[in-house]
């Protein structure tokens, strides 16, 4: 075997292995094979490879020195043997002339001769354009090959000059169409025509046109290259035609395929057209449908193959021409838009449809009928029908077109606009905005912030807005910034926690924090927006990009206020939030910089190209919103911002003189007075009082003129308003910082504000004040005003306050002062009728008297709070503009202060306590309804309510001895009792207040000096029908009840007082001690602070405890606080009813039960065993116990059958009979009561029967509640046959449920139901049969001669003396059943 050559090896070497190959004469590895020439055909391509004729090196005839550096010659090609190259031909010229390939024709490329075409200047016209070409003009241009539009309008117009129709196009076309029917058998002639297609006739070229050369040569040289084409097809046969064609099909690109193919079409349908316009005279011929070129590839079907047969062909409005764009190819299926729509289906049945919305976002009917031209039909599902879907318009925001993503989330936002206006009420099923969330449009919305195209990230925040920013919530909380705490506000976030934690213990709320803090910061955004948007949104990032957008893209004014708009919502949503925003870096200081510059360019009239550069009123309340979220906010944006020097430069200038549009200069003004009044709520800014001191005079003594004008604007009184506010921020301030009571937070005392610098203030306020009450009698002027009169009475308010604690002062001035303004202002007021008028119109606009008012919006979400209702704020609302309660509130306030100054005044003050218009109002606080749901426009609402309610009963109580009360007290208590119940988180101070003053105060309870005790013991003995013991009765109860008052009360406090840290932020801002204030953020309303049932909390606190300590470990001081809990709770149930009506009977039920389970002796206590039967009497009562539901869910219980449960064991272990601790068992026995509470004693607790002794004449209620209606549960009748049969309940044992069974087992035996099932027939047999064999004659007697229960009898019942015939009968068949068959036992 020959080897290889190996590296290293020299020439000689590979000569040497050459010489031996040949010499062997071994076939070589590699064969050489030459193709044969075209024009032979395939006589070469059998030849064998050439074997004989090797290549072999030969070095004899080499020279031995290497050829000179001289140009070489051509290289020539090796001729083959048949066809030897002659000397003087170029192998290359041949090659190409020999090359029939297509490739060598479309690769071939000759440039275009120029030089015989001739240019023609433009027609000049008289306008300063060209006309613009449309596109529908293209129709006119009948042209071949792919041009641009420029180039066929161009030949159009050279049209008239020159026009030459080529021969080949008018040439008629003598042979039959394709297709045609004939009876003759083809020839191969006629199938070599059948495949070349005799439609062609080979009549001209088709894809070489000649462009580009000279007139003459093109022509030529077409038909040349044509006739050789023709000439190479006729010589062929057919099937080498096929297998020609399906060889250049698998070499050539697909898309060129399908270029040739309609290149060829559209020259087949000029050639028929013209050959038509030719013959207009000749008959015509048959047409058959033309069969289109097959695809090589047999697996890819025709479109043709696809249509079903008896489809009607496709109707196009207009003709597709191949001269339009992209019309080179006519795909007919996807044309089906372009036909004219189908009619609208009319909606027959009540099926729901998808909605659709216009474009302007509204919701439009299913069956409206549009006109195509507003743009509202598409191509997508339910083409007849206008308008866009919410799943549409999510596609259209995903588009590549920047237009259509605009016009998605543009109606995207217009929809969530008017969904939550409610719009669309009740049409819609489900909520529109939930829906959108659970697809991901919050996500959406922040993954286009991304965009790069200004229009979408415009529309993008736009959307953000809608969403987020709720209509009406910023103007009701800035239109009520100046009431009595106004600036307070609750945080605008979810409480989607303790919702899910409502059937859970309860635990310490640091611990619930300590557990869901890590969870949550490890949520994923998507998660975190199901419950909280804000959340979900910041951890996005959302803020640098907000900044970004802000500070580089520099956005139009419309995306810069929607920007801030969303940051405002952002920092409304809690102090983390608001922390949050001021810390993303460089946001403020973009916002400061370029929104509040302290000087710029003057604006002219018009809209605002750019707010860049231009003071912005939104940006300042950004600030001011900021500065409310926490005391180190606003000392941060004081310090580090220098908000300082900007809120002199916009405070110093009058609203008239500032260079900006009026309204942007009046709201500018408005916001910065009330930015500095927040700073001025934890003490700040009090420096810039003394440097813009004349700028404030002058702007207070400029407040009269204002308030003559007439109209009054809104704007005008809004920043009136937020001045006083201002000034009565720094008044209290002096009053923070010069009382010694306060902290040491006080800043240095030459930033100070002094009771100097503020007591020349009242003088120019008190004028202001007359002036807008000459208006209160006329009610359109008066609601004009706004908040003017509530803050010049807020500011009275404080200044009296701060002028009484300075000590270096004489009282007797402020004393005189007082007495003065009481005559000359407020007893007038007092008197005046249109002041009635308002105390009549509080229940019109009480949110608490009309709970309606507060109903949640329809798409209110929960994961995303607002302050939106139902109907809005109408005028005669609490936040309307004829509301009563801002000023009345105000107005109470001063004279609470006034009354707790001077006491000599109080009797006069209190006069306003007899309007009959506010005692209607209470009536109807007071009495049982139904109570507004706690949502956060309810909250907001009833908070300011509940200041009214609270002052009115401060007053009263600080005139508790005038006799002006002495005929509503009763009510006034009521109302105490009512409000405490139902303040909310915040109003700390204000229950605590209630706590020390009017809810345990004896003045409150006349019952007790007017024969209440005595009263109360009458009424008893008429119900219950019984003379006891004068000592024990509930009046003498109630009087030991009154004395011990201050016990009670004593009780409560430690037991109901909030925690220590809320106490103490409540007091700071209600007392106004600023120093202390941390926060304007109210803790978030979950609950209110105190549940209904507040007069048992201590008890339910000891029975806690008692749960948690070891056994045998009482709680500390347990009788003294049970004793008080009982006594205040006999007291309320006697005298104010009222106070528990939402608290339910069973739940007062269970309260009393945790009495015995609290200490195994605790209910042997005298007291106590007194207490608990007057309240158990009282649950007892006729017009009480059909209220007594044991079936229902109780509030703070989670089942009642299991505190039975635990009632039962307990009383087995510990009760020794005891005959009160026996009724509390027995009560929830009754025959209407669940079966489950009966199973468990007769079941699991059969020992309990032996010690419930209770005696007939002392059960609670009647007896027939227990045997009433029959019993129908087989299991507990079985168990009370055995209890009966063994023994284990007898009647001296447990008279009252020995009386049940009997009656229950007798109406059971004797039973002659037909529709009972054959099992409880078989026990009805069974018992009755054991029952007549019972040794036990007296049990025998009883249960078979049972007839009405009685309780003045000793055995409880009735007996028959014969029993009736229809009994003794049945009874007669049984027994003689027994006596033939025997008795079987069960």
């Amino acid at each position: 075997m020959l080897s290889r050559p190996k590296p290293g090896e020299s020439e000689v070497d590979l000569l040497h292995f050459q010489s031996q190959f040949l010499a062997a004469g071994a076939a070589p590895a590699v064969q050489l094979v030459k193709k044969g020439s075209r024009k032979s055909g395939d006589a070469t391509r059998d030849q064998s490879p050439l074997q004989d004729h090797r290549d072999v090196v030969k070095l004899n005839d080499f020279p031995d020195l290497p050829p000179a550096l001289v140009p070489a010659p051509p290289k020539r090609a090796r001729p083959s043997l048949g066809c030897p190259l002659p000397e003087d031909e170029d192998p290359e010229e041949k090659l190409n002339r020999h090359d029939q390939h297509i490739t060598a024709v479309l690769t071939k490329i000759i440039e275009r001769d120029t030089s015989s075409v001739t240019v023609n200047l433009p027609v000049p016209s008289g306008v300063a354009f060209p006309a613009v070409f449309h596109r529908s003009q293209e129709n006119r241009l009948v042209t071949s090959g792919k041009r641009s539009i420029f180039a066929q309008e161009i030949a159009a117009r050279r049209m008239s000059e020159s026009r030459v129709l080529s021969a080949e196009e008018v040439v008629p076309n003598l042979d039959p169409p394709e297709g045609a029917v004939t009876c003759e058998t083809p020839t191969p002639r006629d199938q070599r025509d059948h495949i070349l297609g005799n439609s062609h006739s080979f009549q001209g070229p088709h894809l070489i046109t000649g462009k580009g050369l000279r007139g003459q040569e093109a022509q030529q040289e077409v038909q040349t290259i044509h006739k050789e084409n023709v000439a190479r097809l006729q010589a062929m046969d057919p099937e080498e035609i096929l297998q020609e064609q399906q060889r250049l099909l698998a070499q050539l690109d697909p898309s060129l395929v399908a270029f040739l193919r309609s290149h060829s079409r559209t020259h087949e349908q000029k050639g028929e057209k013209a050959t038509k316009e030719q013959r207009p005279g000749e008959p015509s011929v048959p047409v058959t449908k033309e069969e289109p070129i097959k695809s090589a590839s047999p697996s890819e079907p025709t479109k043709e193959d696809k249509l079903e047969p008896g489809v009607p062909a496709l109707t196009l409005p207009v003709t597709p021409h191949k001269e339009w764009l992209h019309m080179d190819t006519v795909e007919l299926e996807k044309l089906h838009w372009t036909q004219d729509l189908p009619p609208l289906r009319q909606q027959q049945t009540q099926e729901r449809m998808q909605a659709r919305f216009s474009l302007q976002g509204e919701l439009l009917p299913p069956d409206v009928d549009l006109p195509t031209h507003l743009g509202l039909h598409h191509h997508g599902e339910e083409a007849e029908r206008a308008g866009y879907s919410l799943q549409e318009l999510f596609h259209l925001t995903r588009s590549r077109v920047s237009q259509q993503r605009i016009l998605a989330l543009h109606v995207l936002s217009q929809v969530i606009g008017r969904a939550q206006a409610g719009e669309f009420g009740e049409q819609l099923v489900g909520s529109v905005l939930q829906l959108l969330l659970d697809a991901g449009f919050l996500f959406l919305l922040r993954f286009s912030l991304d965009d790069r195209v200004d229009g979408v990230i415009a529309a993008a925040v736009r959307a953000l807005r809608a969403l987020l920013v709720a209509p009406g919530d910023e103007e009701l909380l800035d239109s009520t910034f100046s009431w009595y705490h106004g600036a307070l506000v609750f945080p605008l976030m979810p409480s989607w926690e303790d919702k899910e934690d409502e059937g859970e213990d309860e635990e310490p709320p640091g611990e619930k924090a300590k557990k869901k803090m890590p969870e949550e910061g490890h949520r994923p955004p998507p998660d975190l927006a199901r419950y909280d948007v804000i959340k979900g949104l910041l951890a996005t990032n959302l803020l640098p990009r907000l900044r970004y957008v802000l500070e580089v893209t520099c956005p139009g004014p419309t995306v810069v206020l929607d920007i801030v708009a969303v940051l405002i919502r952002l920092a409304r949503h809690s102090l983390e939030s608001a922390t949050r925003v001021l810390e993303c870096p460089r946001l403020i200081e973009t916002i400061v910089r370029e929104f509040l510059p302290t000087c710029w360019a003057p604006i002219e009239g018009g809209p605002t190209p750019s707010l860049h550069k231009v003071p912005c009123a939104a940006a300042m309340k950004l600030l001011r919103v900021l500065a409310s979220a926490g005391r180190n906010i606003a000392a941060r944006l004081l310090n580090s911002f220098d908000l300082r020097s900007h809120l002199c430069r916009f405070i110093a200038e009058a609203p008239q003189e500032l260079p900006l549009p009026p309204e942007e200069a009046e709201t500018l003004c408005t916001e910065a007075f009330r930015l500095w009044a927040v700073a001025a709520s934890y003490g700040h800014g009090s420096e810039l009082y003394r440097e813009l001191y004349p700028v404030l005079m002058r702007a207070l003594q400029a407040v009269p003129m204002e308030l003559s004008n007439h109209p009054l604007q809104p704007l005008s009184m809004q920043r009136i308003a937020s001045l006083l506010t201002l000034l009565t921020q720094l008044t209290l301030a002096e009053h923070s910082t010069g009382n010694p009571q306060t902290g040491g937070n006080a800043p240095p005392s030459g930033e100070n504000v002094t009771w100097t610098q503020v007591s020349g203030l009242q003088p120019l306020v008190e004028p202001c004040l007359k002036q807008v009450l000459k208006l209160l009698p006329r009610p359109e002027m008066w609601s004009a005003l706004g908040p003017v009169p509530t803050a010049c009475l807020l500011f009275l308010n404080a200044y009296y306050q701060t002028w009484s604690q300075q000590p270096s002062l004489c009282p007797e001035d402020w004393l005189q002062d007082m007495e003065r303004l009481l005559e000359d202002l407020l007893l007038p007021l007092i008197s005046q009728p249109p002041l009635s008028r308002l105390w009549d119109s509080l229940r019109h606009c009480s949110p608490l008297c009309n709970p309606l008012s507060c109903t949640p919006a329809p798409e209110a979400l929960s994961s995303l709070v607002s302050l939106r209702c139902t109907g809005g704020c109408p005028s005669l609302s609490l936040a309307g503009s004829a509301s009563p309660f801002p000023f009345l509130t105000a107005l109470l306030s001063l004279f609470n202060t006034l009354a707790r100054i001077h006491k000599g005044i109080c009797g006069q003050l209190a006069a306003v306590l007899a309007a009959p218009g506010l005692q209607n109002y209470f009536l109807q606080c007071v009495a049982p309804g139904t109570a507004p749901h706690l949502t956060p426009f309810s909250a907001w609402a009833l908070r300011h309510e509940y200041h009214l309610q609270y002052l009115v009963l401060s007053l009263a109580q600080k005139a508790a001895f005038q006799p002006v009360l002495t005929t509503n007290t009763a009510l006034l208590h009521a109302m105490a009792l009512a409000l405490l119940s139902r303040l909310l988180p915040g109003s700390e101070y204000l229950a605590q207040e209630l706590l020390l003053s009017c809810v345990f105060r004896l003045e409150f309870l006349p019952e007790y000096a007017s024969g209440g005790p005595e009263a109360a013991d009458f009424s008893d003995r008429l119900s219950l029908g019984s003379s006891g013991d004068p000592q024990c009765g509930r009046g003498a109860l109630l009087v030991q009840a009154c004395q011990d008052l201050p016990s009670i009360r004593s009780c409560y406090l430690t037991h109901c007082s909030p925690a220590r840290a809320s106490l103490l932020a409540s007091q700071a801002l209600h007392r106004g001690d600023l120093q202390q204030v941390s926060t304007l953020l109210l803790p978030v309303p979950k609950e209110t602070l105190l549940p209904t049932d507040w007069p048992f909390l201590p008890l339910i606190q000891l029975y806690h405890q008692a749960s948690d300590t070891p056994s045998g470990v009482p709680p500390v001081d347990t009788l003294g606080t049970a004793i008080r809990v009982l006594q205040w709770v006999l007291v309320l149930e006697s005298w104010r009813p009222g106070a528990l009506w939402t608290v339910p009977p069973a739940a007062r039920l269970a309260r009393l039960m945790c009495v015995f389970l609290v200490d195994s002796e605790l209910f042997r206590e005298i007291p106590v065993q007194r207490l608990v039967a007057a309240l158990l009497a009282r649950l007892c009562q006729p017009q009480v116990l059909p209220s007594l539901n044991l079936d229902c869910s109780l509030p703070g219980l989670t089942s009642f059958p299991d505190l039975y449960a635990s009632f039962l064991e307990h009383f087995e272990a510990v009760s020794f009979g005891d005959h009160l601790f026996g009724a509390l068992v027995l009560l929830p026995l009754q025959r209407r009561f669940s079966v489950t509470l009966r199973l468990a004693l007769f079941g699991e607790h059969v020992g309990a029967l032996r010690a419930l002794g209770l005696p007939l004449n002392q059960l609670p209620v009647s007896l027939e509640c227990y045997t009433g209606p029959p019993e129908d549960n087989l299991a507990l009748l079985q168990l009370y046959f055995r209890t009966l049969v063994t023994g284990a309940l007898r009647p001296h044992w447990c008279p009252v449920l020995y009386a049940v069974a009997v009656a229950h087992v007798n109406s059971f035996i004797f039973s002659q139901d037909p529709k009972s099932s054959d099992e409880v027939k078989a026990v009805q047999r069974s018992m009755l049969q054991r029952t007549w064999l019972l040794a036990d004659e007296c049990l025998r007697q009883h249960l078979l001669h049972y007839k009405l229960p009685s309780s003045s009898l000793p055995e409880g019942f009735e007996l028959y003396s014969q029993l009736p015939p229809l009994r003794q009968q049945h009874l007669q068949r049984m027994a003689s059943g027994v006596l033939q068959n025997g008795v079987s036992e069960t």
